[in-house]
This record gives C-alpha cells, sequence and structure tokens, in this order.
C-alpha cells in the first residue's frame, strides 16, 4: 500500500451508467503481477502514462458507482481527463448484438461489466506488444519488468514503490547492445523496439484517426506486422472489431469455445464473421467466460537470452 504524502494536480469524480469494474477492464493492460505500470494497491488501482504534456500516475478508487480519480505528474490533467475513456466510455457496447450461440448470448448477459477502452495512446502499447513478439507470456513480462526497471523514468507523485513511466523513444535509442542483453531481448525484438521508437510521436493517432489508418501506418515500420498492429490498436483506439490474427493461442480458444475444435487464423475469422464489427468484443468474452482445448505434451519453456 502506498502512503500519499503530496497533493495530487488533478483529481475528479466520474460516475458511468453501467455496472463499470475498474480491475478487471484495466486487467487487459496489465503485462503480469509485477508490472510497474499497473498495480492493485489496497488504497486503489494505481497507473502511469506518457501523455502530450509529460508522463502522469493516477490512482483509481471505487465505491457506490463512483470511480474517484487523482493525478499526479506534468500530464496529471491530460491523464484524469482521460479514464473515462480507459474504462469504455468511447465503447460502443449497445450496437453488439450477441446473435443465437449459447456461450455468446450467456457471456453478452453475465458480462454487463465489459467494455472495450482506449488509451489515446500509441507508444504505451507498442513497446510491450514489441516484446511479446513469438515469446511466452513469461520471458515478454520479464524482459518489460527489466526494460522498466533499466530505463523508464521514476513514477510521478506518491506511487507504490518501484512503479515507472515507459521510457522515451529517445531513451530506448540510448539503450545500449550490452543493456539490451540484460534484460534479455533478443536481436530481432530489438530491432523492432528501434525502429519503432525512431518514429516515435508520428505514430499517435490524431484526432479521428481510426482503427485501419493506425494499423497501416504501424506496418509500415520494420518488425511491426499485422499481430502487433492489431493489439495496439485494441488498446489505443478500443477497437471492437480487430482481432490478433497469429496469435499462438487465441485461435485455439475461440475454435474450442465456438465449436469444440482447434483451428487455424482463417477458421477463426471464420467462426467470427457472424460478429464483424464487434469480434473483438467476442474474443474479450470468451477471454472472461470460453474454453481451451486440453493441454497435451510438453509446453513451450521460455528462452533466457541473457545467458545466449
Amino acid at each position: 500500500m502506498s502512503t500519499v504524502t503530496s497533493a495530487p494536480a488533478h483529481e475528479s469524480v466520474w460516475r458511468p451508467d453501467w455496472p463499470a469494474d475498474v480491475r478487471r477492464t484495466l486487467s487487459r493492460d496489465r503485462r503480469g503481477t509485477g508490472d510497474p505500470t499497473l498495480r492493485y494497491a489496497e488504497d486503489g488501482i494505481w497507473r502511469t502514462t506518457t501523455t502530450p504534456d509529460g508522463p502522469a500516475t493516477v490512482r483509481l478508487s471505487g465505491h457506490g458507482g463512483e470511480v474517484r480519480v487523482a493525478a499526479w505528474g506534468p500530464g496529471a490533467d491530460w491523464a484524469g481527463s482521460t479514464v473515462p475513456r480507459w474504462l469504455g466510455s468511447g465503447d460502443r457496447a449497445a450496437e453488439f448484438r450477441p446473435g443465437q450461440h449459447p456461450l455468446v448470448v450467456r457471456l453478452h448477459r453475465s458480462t454487463p461489466w465489459l467494455r472495450l477502452g482506449s488509451t489515446g495512446r500509441t507508444w504505451d502499447a507498442l513497446v510491450p506488444a514489441v516484446l511479446e513478439q513469438k515469446v511466452t507470456g513469461l520471458e515478454a513480462h520479464r524482459t518489460w519488468r527489466e526494460l522498466l526497471r533499466l530505463a523508464g523514468e521514476p513514477a510521478p507523485g506518491p506511487a507504490p514503490e518501484g512503479m515507472r513511466v515507459v521510457p522515451s523513444a529517445q531513451r530506448v535509442l540510448a539503450v545500449t547492445d550490452w543493456e539490451w542483453h540484460r534484460c534479455g531481448l533478443d536481436g530481432a525484438r530489438r530491432r523492432a523496439l528501434r525502429a519503432v521508437a525512431t518514429v516515435g510521436d508520428r505514430l499517435e493517432p490524431e484526432d479521428g484517426c481510426d482503427s485501419p489508418t493506425l494499423q497501416r501506418r504501424l506496418q509500415t515500420v520494420p518488425g511491426i506486422g499485422v499481430w502487433t498492429a492489431a493489439e495496439v490498436v485494441q488498446r489505443t483506439l478500443g477497437c471492437p472489431d480487430t482481432v490478433s490474427v497469429g496469435d499462438y493461442h487465441l485461435k485455439n480458444l475461440v475454435g474450442w469455445s465456438l465449436a469444440g475444435r482447434k483451428t487455424d487464423d482463417a477458421g477463426m475469422l471464420e467462426l467470427l464473421e457472424p460478429w464483424r464489427g464487434h469480434r473483438q468484443r467476442v474474443v474479450r468474452m470468451l477471454e472472461v467466460g470460453g474454453s481451451r482445448p486440453p493441454k497435451r505434451g510438453p509446453r513451450l519453456a521460455p528462452t533466457d537470452h541473457r545467458a545466449i
């Protein structure tokens, strides 16, 4: 638990018109239990973010249908005012029709809290997405923590100990090869991360930017493919339709949940076609209450690139 010792630069109260669940809505952005940018504490949920005005730390606490917001740092006002979007205020959930599939109908009824939030920040989603390319979640989360400890700026304000802000593009470019090796980052992901850092702010969405536009822009950067672009726009813009094609596990979650069988990416998209426009929303429902095929054989072991 943190001890608040300085007054926040921003304070506000937001009252959503649905049963918002702050913890579960933000959980998709949490990169493991030790994520230095998102912490669950006794006094609330703490999150760091970059903003156009500089770094910020935000604390969210809820009671009686209210979300209380406190923020610190140069970007406090920008971040604090963006909290409703984080929690899904811009989501078009009322437009979704679950159709006839019994599992989707049941999950739609049992998850009234589910909203697809948007952060408005490409960089904050892009750095961890690059680190997650073609590795296990455990390995990606370890590298994420190491990078934040090495290059991340300490969180503004009285945040829980060890919290950090995603390092700037300039700081990423300044990391040396031996420091990357200490973080456990292999050459392919290192080159991709340096490539996105060279374009930096040009990847941030302007007003009115839609998912296809941002995906095309991202995929012009070497090392950024369909999967990474999808992972970014889901978080940056709260896109309700973009599916992470190329994900190692997702196709089987969808196939097993909706059809009782494993499938490939093409089969996954075919199964999700009845919900076009809201395919990512259905995926989120399945992540909450779907099923996965039985595990057989050895699991993919993480590779510690620091030992190579």
